[in-house]
């Protein structure tokens, strides 16, 4: 017969709760979110409608948009903190443009921008060894610092919201946000992209193990550069949709985004440390972060306080990630 003491002890309950929270992440984030909207309809009772889920998506929208950025250059261990100013720029380039410019001439100036910060991103990232972190804080505040100087070229021209961008940000189709025409397709590719192509696969790999993917034939350089050129396009997109939604063209648009975008994309499950997450979960993320805020309001918290509250969220999400991971 065998001993007691060689028979294998049942996990504990907190254990197994850790395993089937890292096994399914999904479901404690959904759970999570109906909490949220059920404590905002006893606080507010009768504001779980139909008008303030479809509002909740419009400003979940932008904000899952940019965290597709984060989650995509967070699975190579890295992070772009330039997506704020970039969607800023386009925003504001498209807003000035539009006044003497044909709308594809401004979309395409609109864009430009992005396309370049990209690829200044990639190169500095990939070629040139730069910390993610540093390389876009650095174009993000000479991004700023070039909008600053456009903005005095065009202060005589004014600004105004093509009318296609202002029905896609605020405008209802049978009750639905027309932002979903736009942010459908996108996260069915992004999700596409990450699960089913060999670019996903790369992805995956650089921020598991660099060293064995340059080992294995991977062109490092080529995918960051990708990449970086992505999550800009990304986030100029995002911010032509910003501006038909908040409809006023600003040096600061999305930049209150930014730590967001970033929160989203941890709560969602995808590891700062690379090589694990998915975009599905950071829009769960984006949707908690949003029903958050509307909670937040209601109880009168001020800018600077969700902020900290937004931190704290990142640190203790990271902080409970690397506890599950230790213990599996």
């Amino acid at each position: 017969m065998t001993s007691s003491a060689t028979m294998p002890r049942p996990a504990s309950f907190g254990r197994r709760l850790k395993r089937f929270m890292a096994d399914r992440p999904l479901i404690p984030l959904i759970i999570l979110l109906l909490i949220l909207v059920v404590i905002l309809q006893i606080l507010r009772p009768g504001i779980v409608n139909e008008r303030w889920i479809a509002n909740t998506a419009k400003f979940a929208i932008p904000l899952a948009i940019l965290a597709g950025c984060q989650t995509m250059t967070m699975l190579t261990g890295g992070i772009d903190l330039s997506v704020g100013t970039v969607a800023t720029m386009s925003a504001f380039i498209m807003a000035t443009q539009i006044v003497n410019q044909d709308p594809t001439v401004a979309f395409v100036l609109a864009m430009l921008p992005a396309v370049l910060i990209g690829l200044v991103n990639g190169i500095g990232v990939g070629v040139f060894r730069v910390h993610p972190l540093i390389m876009t804080l650095g174009t993000s505040l000479i991004g700023t610092g070039f909008l600053q100087v456009y903005q005095r070229t065009v202060i005589a021209s004014g600004a105004r919201i093509p009318d296609f961008l202002n029905w896609l940000g605020t405008g209802l189709t049978y009750g639905f946000p027309n932002a979903l025409f736009l942010f459908v397709p996108v996260a069915v590719l992004i999700v596409f992209t990450l699960n089913r192509t060999g670019f996903g696969r790369l992805l995956y790999a650089v921020g598991d193990n660099e060293r064995a993917a340059r080992l294995s034939g991977v062109r490092y350089w080529q995918v960051i550069t990708a990449l970086y050129v992505i999550s800009s396009l990304l986030a100029g997109i995002t911010g032509l949709l910003y501006i038909g939604l908040i409809k006023a063209p600003s040096l600061s648009l999305a930049e209150p985004l930014v730590l967001p975008s970033v929160a989203a994309a941890v709560i969602g499950g995808t590891s700062i440390f690379g090589g694990r997450g998915g975009y599905t979960g950071t829009i769960i993320g984006a949707l908690i972060l949003t029903v958050l805020t509307t909670l937040l309001t209601i109880l009168h918290m001020p800018e600077g306080g969700r902020r900290i509250l937004f931190g704290f969220i990142v640190l203790f999400v990271t902080a409970a990630y690397l506890r599950i991971v230790d213990d599996r």
